[in-house]
């Protein structure tokens, strides 16, 4: 049976703070902090439990193997190399899997398979590096062929970002829907990282129905106040769209576009009054999981930062005590993701699937979460600090650490 099955990064052993990311003000402003990789890891697996205690099915990708010694090869590393282009071949940042891939379910698409098209990520070297090892473990977990096609990624020069500006309504996950893509427009403060050549490039590749996909602009406004992806502005989830006013180019024309395609929209809106678009992006409200509990109904998974913010949580007990589709507002310690500007959101892939189809090794039960839990304790470090980047012992202790992962999980081949 078709359902969403969520798929979150482990965080990997190299997680640091060297502030490689333009545009995202959480990673600027922690740039040259101490990171603490491990209660990392163990944050986003306690996440992870926690959504399986809920009744959800859920999933995991794997950290890609850092240091990246082919990339410092092919952009002739030595000595006198600055320090964020060798940062950029230490970043851990394929554990936020919404820039993984663009995913469209078996009943969207022409053939009836999901489909997946790896992000090409090819605005940031740090994330542009990612995407042929992201699609290894897209071939291995998604091989079923039968169910499943996996595509290379959109090439440059049309820069894509993955699940992090896409969108989709339905009736229920199962159901065919609707799919909506949010692309940015240059000219701007910071880049606009998705393309809409990118977005449009996806949609033929999955072989969807033209009408039923809706390419929007995100506000430039947003993208320079630091919503850096549209889903730091807006998440989706089955009939409901929880967005901020201030999410797109054009607010109203956005929502009719949306309408004309799935008229049974449900709109959630936070008014800037309530909250503001620096309030939004500071707490990460909208980068959260809006998820479709066994009991049908909705919860938003927050991270903690909202439930410390007056004006956020005033909104989110405002919501809830109404007849709103939403019901349950749940904050979730995700503090290490957040400041690199990763929130609950950000760490997972939604992919609709039957569990029976895809890889076991790559679903989570309570003894996998169990083997990873300990593998992290036994060999993740502690604490990375900026001057240690580049460290030949610490490289070794990253690789170690990640190898073992791949021996409990049985994934040797993705060594």
């Amino acid at each position: 049976m078709l359902q969403e099955i969520n798929f979150d990064g482990i965080v990997g052993p190299s997680h640091n703070y060297a502030g490689l990311s333009l545009g995202n003000k959480a990673s600027a402003n922690h740039k040259g902090d101490p990171s603490y990789p491990r209660a990392a890891a163990l944050q986003g697996i306690a996440k992870m439990r926690g959504n399986m205690a809920r009744g959800l099915a859920q999933g995991y990708l794997l950290p890609l193997p850092r240091p990246n010694d082919a990339l410092l090869q092919r952009i002739g590393a030595d000595d006198n190399t600055p320090a964020q282009l060798r940062a950029a071949a230490w970043s851990a940042s394929s554990m936020w899997t919404a820039n993984a891939a663009t995913v469209s379910p078996a009943p969207d698409t022409a053939d009836g398979r999901c489909h997946l098209t790896p992000a090409n990520l090819v605005t940031m070297l740090h994330r542009g590096q990612e995407w042929r090892d992201t699609k290894a473990q897209l071939d291995i977990a998604f091989a079923d062929v039968a169910h499943f096609k996996v595509h290379d990624a959109v090439p440059p020069t049309f820069g894509d970002e993955g699940a992090a500006n896409h969108m989709r309504f339905c009736e229920g996950h199962g159901a065919a829907g609707v799919e909506v893509f949010v692309y940015g427009k240059p000219g701007g403060k910071f880049p606009a990282r998705q393309h809409e050549q990118a977005s449009r490039a996806v949609a033929r590749l999955h072989g969807l129905d033209p009408a039923k996909c809706v390419f929007i602009e995100q506000n430039p406004a947003a993208i320079e106040a630091g919503a850096f992806h549209n889903d730091v502005v807006s998440v989706a989830n089955e009939r409901v769209l929880f967005t901020h006013a201030e999410a797109f180019a054009d607010q109203a024309a956005a929502y009719d576009a949306i309408r004309a395609a799935f008229p049974a929209l449900e709109l959630v809106e936070v008014p800037s009054d309530a909250v503001s678009l620096a309030e939004a992006i500071k707490t990460y409200l909208f980068n959260a999981q809006l998820l479709t509990l066994p009991s049908g109904e909705m919860a938003l998974i927050v991270p903690e930062e909202c439930r410390e913010s007056p004006s956020v949580w005033a909104w989110a007990e405002q919501m809830m005590a109404s007849n709103g589709p939403i019901r349950q507002v749940i904050p979730v310690d995700v503090r290490q993701s957040m400041a690199n500007g990763g929130g609950p959101a950000c760490l997972r892939l939604r992919v609709v699937a039957d569990p029976a189809t895809v890889d076991p090794r790559f679903l989570l039960d309570e003894a996998r979460a169990d083997r990873i839990e300990q593998t992290i304790a036994a060999h993740w470090p502690q604490q990375i600090d900026p001057s240690d980047i580049g460290n030949t012992a610490l490289a070794t202790q990253i690789r170690n650490a990640r190898g073992a992962l791949l021996d409990v999980l049985n994934l040797d081949a993705l060594a």
